[in-house]
């Protein structure tokens, strides 16, 4: 492990969200974990009827305690009312559409040590991490395999190796496949993420993984990413440098998903006060297996998954529901018309995937393996439509 290449980032910086200036990570304390948990173990069929006339009827926006009680179990017999109203809400927003995008694993080198992740650095598995002239053909290779425009490019956490000079390579080498391109990489300073958005970035996705601060550290005892408040703050940065999207997620097994949920429902209603410009995406990613081996702490089901999306789109009408290749082919397509607006399709998880599959390690098992062609003619088939794109470079 490079301790260096982890704590040169914490040295003084003049940006003034860096490390020490004032984020999400400032407030996150004033809300206790298990009083959150509370919330939901003690809401009532009565409450659940009163937050879902108040959605409904009245037309009031939601809170986050109002989400807490759609989440509990005292919901469920409610499941049906709360999928035709996410149906209803989603149809408003967005139509009968599916957005469809596709990521692009470019690094699998890391420096940190989150115990549940294939590309963990004490893996003892081959590193790669591609040269603009691999990611052109990543590019070539994805471009047969449908109209994509909308890209998600992927590395694991290692400044030296795939840091931010790399990436605005990588971005320039993308450009002209795509129009809209979004990046799931370690977290940034706001000058860093502002460059990086004249180098044609749309978007970036930063998963917290979880809320719980206690926590937090069991799973990422190592690395960059053991640092709680620096990455719960990178999402402040990023709306500082104006990005145009900014997804959050969190990784639902590692701790209790309820308290999790709640806690980026707080999150996302503090960052669009405050970075009002920005658009905003949440991710629902289940645990998988992955090559660390790690097993899931808690177990979502599939219905209390649908019951978590459909409150989301209850609680935020205009947020981008997404819906990775993690889940099965018969849940993705059943649930499409029912509040989630983008999908991934014909993922690959591994540096290279698509033009030299399984050559590198991969980050999890992908479960809906279909190609992108039949993902696109299942959403056909439900009477929606896949959009392949909806971003032009013009507006760069």
């Amino acid at each position: 492990m490079q301790i260096a290449e982890s704590n040169k980032i914490f040295k003084s910086d003049p940006d003034k969200n860096s490390v020490f200036g004032y984020g999400f990570a400032d407030v996150i304390d004033k809300y206790d974990w298990d009083q959150t948990i509370s919330l939901v173990e003690n809401a009532t069929p009565a409450d659940v009827k009163n937050v879902l006339k108040k959605a409904e009827i009245y037309k009031q926006a939601l809170t986050p305690e109002d989400f807490a009680i759609l989440i509990s179990e005292a919901a469920d017999p409610f499941l049906e009312e709360m999928a035709v109203l996410s149906r209803h809400f989603t149809l408003e927003r967005f139509g009968k559409t599916i957005s469809l995008y596709i990521p692009m694993y470019v690094s699998n080198a890391c420096t940190n040590k989150c115990v549940y992740c294939g590309f963990n650095h004490d893996n003892p598995l081959t590193r790669t991490t591609l040269t603009m002239d691999e990611i052109r053909k990543e590019c070539e290779a994805i471009k047969k395999l449908g109209p994509f425009e909308n890209i998600l490019i992927v590395s694991g956490e290692y400044p030296s190796i795939c840091g931010l000079e790399y990436m605005a390579k990588v971005l320039d080498t993308c450009r002209s496949y795509f129009h809209n391109m979004t990046i799931e990489i370690q977290p940034l300073r706001s000058a860093e993420y502002e460059k990086l958005t004249h180098h044609g970035l749309n978007g970036v996705i930063c998963f917290q993984e979880t809320y719980n601060k206690n926590a937090y550290k069991t799973y990422h005892p190592r690395g960059m990413k053991s640092h709680f408040d620096w990455r719960l703050n990178g999402y402040d940065r990023m709306g500082e440098a104006q990005v145009h999207k900014i997804g959050l997620g969190v990784l639902l097994g590692l701790e209790d998903w309820r308290a999790d949920t709640i806690m980026m429902a707080r999150h996302l209603r503090y960052l669009q006060k405050k970075y009002w410009r920005s658009r905003y995406s949440v991710n629902f990613p289940r645990m998988r297996p992955s090559e660390s081996g790690y097993q899931p702490k808690t177990i979502i089901s599939d219905r209390q998954l649908a019951r978590l999306m459909f409150a989301f789109r209850i609680f935020d009408h205009d947020i981008d529901i997404s819906l990775s290749t993690r889940e099965s082919p018969d849940y993705r397509d059943n649930i499409l018309n029912l509040g989630v607006t983008s999908m991934s399709a014909g993922s690959r998880t591994e540096p290279g995937g698509y033009n030299k599959p399984h050559v590198a390690l991969e980050q999890f098992e992908v479960s809906d393996e279909r190609t992108p062609l039949q993902v696109a003619d299942a959403i056909k088939t439900r009477g929606y439509e896949p959009v392949w794109k909806d971003w032009d470079s013009i507006f760069d």
